[in-house]
């Protein structure tokens, strides 16, 4: 049995509020706390969770508690335990810490360590036993057992119930189980995971964690705003405020992160919690007992309800330009995958209540951007009219400044204009700060601001485990909170899905191409059309020169933008020939392709062209695999999953190719081929397609056309021949170039950074449909329009 310290009762957790709470404090009660990590030996524990431990363990020494730290993991004890403590060589004691005490603290720490397999029931049933046996054998009080889960979120309810029914504590002590976001994915599987986890935990006993109500600033919102009350009720309104800024910017890409952010994109993962958290703690009602956990929460909840829907209108997203290919890498997806999940959002939200009607507030993160910085900012109006002197303090805006981070200013304060008040300090834990390096925050020099910063600087986890060991909740999500905070954002989620992002190259380079345009009720991207033009016509770098391009290539015309407005403009098109030709003849009839790159498309027009005439539209397939219509890798089946089944569009206008006749997948001699070119012949006033939409791969191929030595030749005069493909599977189906050049309109869509050495080889290469069958594409009289991403066009 280990020998066990005792140590000192960790007092006034809650530092950030030391000086204010002096009300509603916690007590805990002496005795034994058993700390699990359940993902002992993942990264989160190795970057922050064993460090805040060790620090929490620290603090402690000398008062009555007594501890316990296991790291639980998958694998068996043998190989868990020199990994879980090589972890634990680089736990750090704090700096004014002497070297002699240090090195005695962490020797004492790692003695209270061990690994554990936690893996099976037994395992966790172990555990138990081994937790009581220890409390027995050294005659120990217990206090309570903190389990903290740093493992996916598929696997709470499953540990809970085994935490449940394996592990909990008897008598008086405390059960606490704290739990890593994503908490869910929507409204929905939030209100499930809930419902699982309350089969197990008491919701007292669930501790919901966001490292951002760590930060030392943030907890300081709150405080700062109760002991400034004389300077801000007066201004903290709708005839002051004049918007509210939260903003989380990044540099780094998401590199490592791909198959969980892939799946949940900005908003859910940073948005929907870190984000929303600020906005609930600088919008409600300061509570009378700061310290109160319960009127802390229930001030925030009230909030939620006064916020008004959020939708597509109050909202913009963006991407940054290398992700598809970082998807395409990490996922192994094809080359012509591309992913519309936003690694940049923003979104205007407003608060129906009499304090804060027609207030906008604006929450905005993303990845690859100029600076990593994180900030809310609180922008007063400004009555003054400066005739002269506009330099002058009372001349620039009015705002207080929560920085979270990061940025020019490198470190955690508050900046309040010298033209607004000065404030007060929260207590002890900060200090103004009046010597500055030369620097500027969001545009103005440092002295035009009084600064304050905390004294010591503190990790966000080591903060929220001493809250935890407090029983301090109100640092944490509630049940209800969280499923408010769904609430909100749910139906956004939804609204957006499938919306095509706008593209960015990232960095600096981004210039403009992100800022915002706010209106009394709607949010847009201050830019309605970005084009970028090629470097070597301007004579500098792809970011320096921004404009709507439409030109030529190969001799034909061409529109080219970023991927959000290309598939815009082409929808437009389609509507467009669509309107024309119902118009003039009664009908549509249109071609698509499959393959991923017309998703978007699809979506844009189910979604947001909800005047084009389907009922008058005819649906026709390029090209088709030789399987089962309903398999997943169909042509039809792409289009129906995407399209058909969300507009309504007669049943019998839909025309699928007769890939399987007589149980048998194209066999020539079924005359499948022959059948659909007479389906067109009968439909289609000369067989002429009104618009077919095409795709290019990187063999050059189109349609189910692909290089071969006179292959196309053989076609003859046939509109729908069986073809083969060097890739399984081989068996295809595929209008000809005849049916094609037929068209009255052919449009060529072209994603995608893999295309850019493509198509530099067909700006070169004459007509050679042989060995580059898209080169065969030339409507006999009809016209042809390439549509070109920038990703493709300029790699």
């Amino acid at each position: 049995m280990w020998p066990v310290l005792k140590l000192l009762l960790l007092q006034a957790i809650c530092s950030a509020q030391r000086g204010v709470l002096t009300e509603g404090k916690q007590t805990q009660q002496a005795g034994h706390v058993s700390v699990v990590i359940v993902g002992g030996t993942g990264d989160l524990a190795k970057k922050y969770l064993w460090q805040g431990f060790f620090q929490l363990y620290t603090s402690q020494v000398g008062s009555g508690h007594t501890f316990s730290f296991y790291g639980g993991g998958l694998s068996p004890d043998d190989q868990g335990t020199p990994v879980l403590f090589d972890i634990l060589k680089h736990v750090a004691c704090s700096p004014d810490t002497p070297v002699e005490r240090c090195a005695l603290l962490k020797d004492q720490f790692l003695h209270l360590v061990q690994y554990r397999q936690l893996k099976t029931p037994e395992d966790y049933r172990a555990l138990g036993r081994h937790i009581q046996e220890t409390l027995q054998g050294e005659g120990m009080e217990e206090a309570g057992r903190l389990f903290y889960l740093s493992v996916p979120a598929f696997a709470y309810a499953d540990i809970a119930d085994q935490v449940n029914s394996s592990c909990r504590p008897a008598g008086g002590a405390w059960l606490r189980v704290v739990l890593e976001k994503p908490f869910g994915h929507d409204l929905s599987s939030a209100q499930t995971l809930a419902t699982q986890l309350g089969g197990s935990l008491k919701d007292e006993e669930m501790y919901r964690i966001d490292h951002y109500l760590g930060k030392q600033v943030v907890s300081n919102i709150l405080p700062f705003r109760k002991v400034n009350q004389k300077f801000l009720d007066p201004i903290w309104n709708r005839q002051h405020i004049e918007r509210v800024e939260i903003v989380l910017k990044e540099t780094l890409d998401v590199k490592g992160r791909i198959p969980f952010y892939d799946q949940y994109g900005v908003i859910r993962d940073v948005m929907q919690n870190h984000l929303t958290e600020i906005m609930t703690l600088l919008t409600m009602k300061v509570p009378q007992i700061l310290s109160s956990s319960e009127e802390v929460l229930r001030n925030k909840l009230q909030i939620f309800s006064h916020l008004q829907p959020v939708g597509t209108k109050q909202a913009v997203i963006g991407q940054y330009q290398a992700y598809t290919a970082e998807v395409r890498e990490e996922l192994n997806k094809t080359t012509d995958q591309f992913s519309v999940t936003p690694t940049f959002a923003a979104v205007m939200v407003h608060i129906d209540s009499a304090q804060y009607d027609g207030v906008p507030i604006v929450l905005s993160s993303g990845k690859m951007l100029d600076e990593r910085v994180a900030y809310a900012r609180v922008l007063f109006k400004n009555d003054v009219f400066c005739v002269q002197n506009p330099d002058h303090i009372h001349c620039k805006p009015k705002q207080i400044i929560f920085h979270f981070g990061h940025g020019s200013l490198e470190h955690p304060a508050v900046l309040v204009t010298k033209n607004l008040f000065k404030p007060e300090l929260v207590d002890g834990e900060w200090r103004e700060v009046t010597e500055h390096k030369d620097t500027t925050v969001l545009g103005f020099p440092i002295s035009d601001y009084y600064v304050q910063a905390p004294k010591v600087q503190r990790e966000p986890y080591a903060e929220l485990i001493g809250h935890i060991l407090s029983g301090r909740k109100d640092c944490f999500i509630s049940a209800e909170n969280l499923l408010a905070s769904w609430g909100l954002w749910t139906p956004l989620l939804h609204s957006l899905r499938g919306s095509y992002p706008r593209i960015y190259p990232g960095g600096e380079a981004n210039g403009n191409l992100l800022d915002l345009r706010l209106s009394a009720t709607e949010l847009s991207y201050a830019s309605d059309s970005v084009v970028i033009i090629s470097p070597e016509t301007m004579g500098g770098t792809a970011s320096e020169s921004f404009q709507v391009t439409q030109g030529k290539f190969r001799g034909d015309d061409m529109v080219s933008a970023w991927g959000e407005e290309l598939i815009a403009r082409l929808a437009t098109d389609l509507q467009a020939a669509a309107e024309g030709a119902v118009s003039e003849g009664g009908a549509f009839h249109l071609a698509l392709s499959g393959g991923s790159s017309p998703l978007a498309l699809f979506e844009r027009l189910a979604q947001h062209h909800l005047s084009f005439p389907w009922r008058e539209t005819h649906v026709w397939m390029v090209d088709e695999r030789c399987m089962s219509l309903r398999e997943p890798e169909s042509n039809f089946h792409s289009v129906h999953e995407h399209l058909l089944q969300h507009i309504r569009i007669p049943y019998y206008n839909i025309h699928p190719m007769p890939v399987m006749l007589r149980q048998r997948l194209c066999v020539e001699e079924d005359g499948g081929a022959l059948l659909y070119e007479k389906e067109i012949a009968h439909a289609v006033n000369g067989s002429a397609f009104h618009f077919v939409l095409l795709g290019v791969g990187l063999d050059g191929h189109t349609a189910s056309l692909f290089p071969g030595e006179k292959a196309h030749e053989r076609h003859g005069e046939s509109l729908v021949a069986l073809t083969e493909s060097p890739v399984k599977p081989h068996q295809r189906m595929s209008l000809t170039l005849k049916a094609i050049n037929k068209a009255q309109r052919v449009g060529l869509l072209v994603i995608g950074k893999l295309k850019h050495e493509l198509l530099t080889q067909l700006s070169r290469v004459k007509n050679k449909p042989n060995k580059w069958p898209i080169t065969g594409v030339h409507p006999a009289n009809g016209k042809l329009v390439w549509y070109l991403d920038y990703d493709a066009l300029l790699g």
